[in-house]
């Protein structure tokens, strides 16, 4: 990515970012029923972020505007990220052990990914529970 800088999870100095808040708070969120259909057999706690890239950048968009955009993984899915600031965040990179070649080459629209059903229940599930733990790290 040209000029942008590229902040995973995965990075040293991550704790310091806009957005450690939200993944230490989603990181109690995300379980194998907000993950992707797909990979739901594989989802673990020791890989919570597996199939939990669009509901996530969704939300995270709620709450700190930017852009999706999506990695193009070659099998006619989209890793999903966001550009806040011209800051392309990914908090759900922990899912792949190879590098991932980051462009803005693929807006994400929550009307297409919305689209499916079952995707739209997902995200309005992680939603609540971020709601929820939200609230409760508030006191």
């Amino acid at each position: 990515m040209e000029n942008i800088k590229v902040i995973k999870e995965t990075d040293e100095g991550f704790k310091d970012t806009l957005l450690y808040r939200a993944y230490l708070d989603l990181r109690k969120c995300w379980k194998a029923d907000t993950c992707a259909p797909r990979m739901r057999d594989d989802w673990s706690e020791d890989d919570v972020t597996l199939g939990q890239c669009s509901i996530t950048s969704f939300l995270i968009q709620d709450e700190y505007g930017g852009e999706v955009y999506g990695v193009e993984l070659g099998d006619g899915n989209y890793h999903c990220f966001n550009l806040i600031n011209g800051i392309a965040y990914d908090i759900t990179s922990g899912q792949f052990k190879n590098d991932l070649h980051y462009d803005l080459d693929h807006p994400q629209s929550r009307v297409v990914h919305f689209s499916k059903k079952e995707k739209y229940e997902r995200y309005l599930l992680l939603k609540e529970r971020y709601e929820r733990v939200k609230k409760t790290e508030k006191g």
